[in-house]
């Protein structure tokens, strides 16, 4: 129904949903931030402000009405949300436009990716990713923390997305030689693809259809609310006491109650999903696991840089930004993401000092970026390189722990460097 529509008319359209969506970023950014600003059109007006016009609410030109407000907020206040509100337009329509050419596939195999359910799957699936990751980046880099009302809420939409819509799965794809499949005047190679799931490269295996997979799905969701779950760990009087505490900790909050719902509720669908079968199983199976690796990764990280440094290295923010993150692209991504954060983050850190001066670094933009580089560069990184890493199996989990003692040794020798130099 949709291919029928000429692409620049569904453009077009896709330009003005993405505009307008952002001036509920837009709105998001400031009013979701721990110091909440009533900015924008869809605010409460400063008292001392003039009285709101029907253009203030248009996107993009909205905002230069509202400049009239620059004494309020300060000078050039509205330069931000405005290229927000015009950036997210043509990145969406450009978004759009490349998937529908099949721009998440090599390029020799986009003759086969005729922009289908799969194509307008996956671009919904990352369009809602980018405009949460864009909110939780402007947050994060206005007042370095990340709030979990963005990050939460952005992982069980994961989630659902994963389980509704499998096919919005980033594709896994590899090339067949003609001589295997013997049949003469096709082209060179014979492409299959399948969506990325848990088990990719390789073949999905039979058991986590069954009960272990069910296991699995369970311990992923109730250790993601067990995480996000409000608690206080002390360990000064040790490790038991330290326990008891953390169990009435999370007993006595209100929170709590909230937490033990969504995860009864959470356990519950995911048994439904476990019991459709696939295509649901496998793909929501596989955006659990890349919750749990995307999160616990930050966490391991965060925990022995903490010890060794003895101070918070990074915020828990970034742990659940990530987790969120892995509910969209998956555990291979995740790792992927990981190890281009830093390269990305040379390039915001530069940016940011150049346009604001300030030095301080938050490490969300970081994650958001590389997650965002993925996904624009997935046919090169996937096929490339990480289809033979990630064939290697078990050997993944052993390097990442390998890794992160590398991490924890390295840290500690800086630390005992820095102290003699200091000294």
């Amino acid at each position: 129904m949709l291919h029928q529509i000429p692409l620049e008319v569904r453009l077009l359209v896709v330009f003005l949903l993405g505009a307008a969506v952002a001036t509920q970023l837009n709105r998001a950014i400031y009013r979701l931030a721990y110091h909440r600003r009533e900015i924008g059109p869809w605010s409460p007006p400063h008292p001392d402000a003039a009285p709101r016009r029907w253009p203030d609410r248009l996107p993009i030109i909205g905002w230069l009405g509202l400049r009239r407000e620059a004494p309020l907020h300060g000078r050039g206040y509205w330069v931000r949300p405005l290229l927000i509100e015009l950036c997210s337009g043509f990145g969406l329509a450009a978004l759009y436009a490349w998937m529908m050419r099949g721009g998440l596939l090599p390029e020799e195999a986009r003759q086969i990716a005729a922009a289908g359910a799969a194509g307008h799957s996956q671009f919904l699936a990352h369009a809602v990713l980018f405009a949460l990751m864009l909110v939780a980046t402007f947050i994060d880099l206005d007042e370095q923390t990340i709030p979990d009302e963005v990050t939460v809420p952005g992982t069980l939409l994961g989630l659902l997305l994963a389980a509704t819509l499998p096919q919005s799965a980033l594709p896994d794809f590899r090339a067949f030689p003609v001589a295997a499949w013997e049949a003469p005047g096709t082209p060179a190679v014979v492409w299959r693809v399948a969506g990325l799931q848990l088990c990719s490269p390789q073949p999905w295996p039979a058991w986590l259809n069954g009960p272990p997979g069910l296991w699995i799905g369970w311990a992923c969701f109730l250790g993601w609310c067990y995480a996000i779950a409000p608690k206080t760990w002390w360990t000064r009087r040790g490790l038991f006491p330290a326990l008891r505490y953390l169990a009435v900790s999370i007993w006595r909050h209100p929170g709590s109650r909230w937490i033990a719902a969504l995860a009864c509720a959470g356990c519950s669908g995911l048994t439904l999903a476990w019991w459709l079968g696939p295509p649901r199983w496998p793909a929501l199976l596989s955006a659990l696991v890349g919750m749990a690796v995307g999160g616990g990764l930050i966490w391991a990280v965060r925990v022995v840089a903490g010890s060794v440094l003895g101070r918070e290295a990074m915020g828990f923010g970034d742990v659940t930004l990530m987790a969120m993150i892995g509910a969209f692209l998956g555990w291979q991504s995740s790792l992927i993401v990981f190890f281009l954060a830093p390269f990305a983050g040379v390039v915001i850190a530069v940016a940011q000092w150049l346009i604001t001066g300030r030095k301080d670094i938050a490490y969300g933009p970081f994650l958001c970026a590389a997650a965002l580089l993925l996904v624009l560069a997935w046919p090169q990184l996937w096929n490339g390189w990480g289809r033979p890493v990630f064939g290697m199996g078990w050997f993944i989990p052993a390097l990442l722990l390998v890794c992160l003692g590398l991490m924890g040794g390295l840290l500690a020798i800086w630390r005992f460097l820095s102290s003699r130099l200091s000294g």
